[in-house]
């Protein structure tokens, strides 16, 4: 467990390594192999090219920025997240906690509705730019499942984009603002100190989709007590394998650890889309990734059984050994 007021260990290593990027418009087969390649190494990679308008972008981040910088009190009253609204610093139900503010929604257009009578003065304007922004990255999210799928040589290249296109997906949006802030020591010169926005973690769902300001903060981890620092860019989405695509390919890819950590002078805000497939979907293995060699390495179970499980514990927890054979 990382609680979010500590400074961070400075025996953690942080390494700055070259994270792969990804061009969507070039030829396809080619992109198919980078993206198993990056999938399987890192389990992250960046997509350029991508296709999702500006416009779209931008009336999203515009509306979000109007909302994060509302007075506390008014925000306030958009929440607690139960799960879904504003939440401040509590993260989940267990205790954790981080340097963060966030919209939670789900991305069924009428929840999001819902949720946006409290969210903004203008509900109609704030829904349409969420609900246009998700429509939009579900697109991209489902084009990047189908060339991994290409590029696993799996028959049937929807696989996994079919259960999030399904009415019943349980894909979820989030939007994070971690504010700045600055100490100050006796000389009253500023001091910075490191804090964690939200602590380490790997999500849970299928893929997510993240994109955030011209600002640094997310790190991911490659092996432990190492951290990667990920270079910022507005105009590109960071792509990170999720445990349920881990068990799908048999441990082919890998779902990455990562963090948010914040920064002393200047605000962050990230849009994530985590994808997620019906709460009844069955979790299994490929066939193409299972062979005499590589049996299956974890047991079926269905996203709602995981979702279960995995909510009721803390970020930092192992879930490694969840639904594992022997």
């Amino acid at each position: 467990m990382v609680v979010a007021t500590q400074s961070l260990i400075f025996t953690e290593k942080i390494e700055a390594i070259e994270l792969p990027i990804i061009d969507l418009s070039a030829d396809r087969s080619k992109v198919s192999k980078l993206i198993v390649k990056a999938c399987e190494k890192y389990g992250f990679f960046k997509v350029i090219n991508h296709g999702v308008p500006h416009d779209t972008i931008s009336k999203l981040e515009q509306e979000s920025l109007s909302f994060f910088s509302k007075p506390f009190p008014q925000k306030q009253r958009s929440g607690p997240a139960n799960p879904f609204g504003y939440g401040c610093k509590t993260i989940g139900f267990n205790g954790d906690v981080g340097e963060v503010e966030y919209i939670l929604l789900h991305t069924n257009p009428h929840s999001i509705a819902q949720c946006s009578k409290t969210l903004s003065c203008n509900p109609i304007k704030f829904s349409s730019a969420v609900i246009g922004y998700i429509e939009a990255i579900r697109r991209l999210a489902c084009e990047i499942l189908e060339l991994m799928a290409d590029g696993l040589w799996v028959s049937e290249t929807s696989v996994f984009s079919r259960l999030i296109r399904d009415v019943d997906n349980d894909s979820i949006f989030r939007l994070n603002h971690y504010p700045p802030f600055c100490t100050q020591n006796r000389d009253a010169s500023p001091r910075n100190i490191t804090k964690i926005g939200f602590g380490e973690h790997t999500d849970p769902q299928i893929l997510t989709l993240l994109r955030s300001n011209d600002v640094c903060g997310l790190q991911i981890s490659l092996e432990p007590g190492v951290w990667v620092p990920v270079p910022p860019d507005p105009t590109a989405f960071w792509i990170n394998v999720g445990d349920v695509l881990q068990v799908m390919t048999n441990e082919r890819f890998k779902s990455v650890k990562h963090r948010a950590i914040t920064n002393s002078l200047e605000s962050r805000m990230s849009m994530a889309y985590f994808a997620a497939p019906p709460l009844g979907a069955k979790i299994t293995a490929l066939p193409e990734t299972v062979t005499p060699e590589r049996p299956p390495l974890y047991r079926a179970f269905t996203w709602a059984e995981y979702k279960k499980t995995v909510y009721a514990l803390r970020l930092g927890d192992n879930r490694s050994n969840l639904y594992r054979l022997p």
